[in-house]
This record gives structure tokens, sequence and C-alpha cells, in this order.
């Protein structure tokens, strides 16, 4: 696993392969068909995700320049792009979701080392510009998902798996309403704890089902709970 950006640009590169590929095989009905998430059809998600594209390549500008350079213009705005966007033509999607990668990936290459030094001003508070490619890469993997055609947690990388599981079980250690339960990466010793592991749950399965599971990205069959009983029921990801 790494937090490096520039190593981290392949792995989006490969991610965005996958997904294009994905899109590509959709025709008008299966881009109007019902995605994972709620009241949002495939066209909703292959939308997000070119909007995201641009929205990240603003941080990115923001990071190198100094300048404030919003995420998106404004919440109402990113919600009203996504829903123009929704009911292209599959051929308008897959044309939109390969510019703005390519827009993307020549923001990156064009980050001078210090840049990645630099605080941006996401949707949802602030962050490091040195995490921005882990975040495309995050949500090009995520909701890859989402788009229900094919695409699972159990065909993400290995090390995408096991850096979403550290992420997402750090960031529940840090809420109120996460059930405490100790997690255990199939077929090893390497556990991560959420609240207190004393009388905790634990549960264990291959790290890309677990991170699926705490995302709501799966229902948790493959895992397994020690002692015997239902697996708890994680808080909604954000």
């Amino acid at each position: 696993m790494t937090a490096d950006p520039l190593l981290l640009t392949g792995e989006v590169d490969d991610a965005t392969a996958r997904l294009l590929a994905t899109a590509a095989t959709l025709d008008a009905a299966g881009v109007a068909a019902p995605s994972l998430l709620p009241g949002w059809t495939r066209g909703h998600v292959l939308a997000h995700l070119a909007r995201n594209a641009d929205a990240l390549v603003n941080l990115l500008t923001a990071a190198r320049t100094g300048e404030q350079v919003p995420m998106y213009a404004s919440p109402d705005a990113r919600s009203a792009d996504i829903e123009a966007g929704a009911s292209r033509p599959p051929a308008a999607h897959l044309d939109d979701l390969r510019r703005t990668a390519q827009r993307f990936a020549e923001a990156v290459a064009a980050m001078p080392v210090e840049a990645w030094a630099a605080t941006v001003q996401t949707r949802r508070g602030p962050w490091p510009a040195t995490m921005l490619v882990w975040g495309r890469l995050r949500e090009v993997e995520v909701h890859h998902v989402d788009l229900a055609a094919g695409y699972r947690p159990t065909d993400w990388p290995e090390a995408f798996g096991h850096r979403l599981l550290h992420e997402v079980a750090a960031g529940l250690g840090e809420r109120a309403d996460a059930p405490a339960m100790v997690l255990r990466f199939d077929g090893t010793r390497h556990e991560l704890a959420v609240g207190d592991p004393a009388g905790a749950p634990t549960i264990t399965g291959p790290a890309p089902e677990l991170a699926a599971w705490l995302i709501g990205r799966g229902a948790g069959e493959s895992l397994t709970v020690t002692p015997d009983g239902p697996l708890p029921t994680p808080p909604e990801w954000i």
C-alpha cells in the first residue's frame, strides 16, 4: 500500500481502463437501468464519475496555483450536473469519461513537487493534496461496483482492498455510532480494531469483502463472526 500520489497514478489508469471497458458494454437500456445507489441509474453513476474527475482537477489546480478554486460551484450545481448528464446516450458517457480521465491525468502530471504539500478544500472539508489521487482511485473502484454491471469487490486489486479497509476502519474508530469489532484478514493474524476490542466480536474474511461490507457494498455473506452470531451493523459510510 502507498499514499504516494505519483505511485498511485498507474493504479488510477488501470482502474479507469476497467471502468471504461464496462461502460463500453452498456447500451441505452443498460445506462438507464438502476445502479446499486438508491434513486440513481447507471447513467447517474457514470455522470458522477466524470464530474468528480473535473472536480478533482479543480482541486489540483488550487494546489498548484494557490488560488481558491472550488471543487464544485455549489452543492446544487453538482447535483444538477449529474442529473443533466445521466440520460445521455452511451457514447456520450464513454466520451465524457475518457476526456475527464485524461484531464485528471494531465492535472496530476502538471503538479510540481512542492504543490503536493498544499491543503485543499473538498466539499466535506480540508484534505491534503497528496490524497487526491487516492481519492480518485477510490471513487472509480467503488462506483464501478455501484454500476451493478458485473464488477464486484472481489475484482478489486488486493492493494486497493487493503488500503480501503484500513481507511474505513480508521474512520469508524473515530465514530461514536460504530459498533466495536475486530476485523481479521482471512488466513493471517493481522487485525484491525474498531472501538474497544475487549469482548467485541471478531469478523474474519478477505480484506476486499470486509471493506465492501463496511461501506455498504456487500452483505458480508462470506464473512464469519466469532463468537457465532449476526454481523454487527456498520453505520452509513460517509
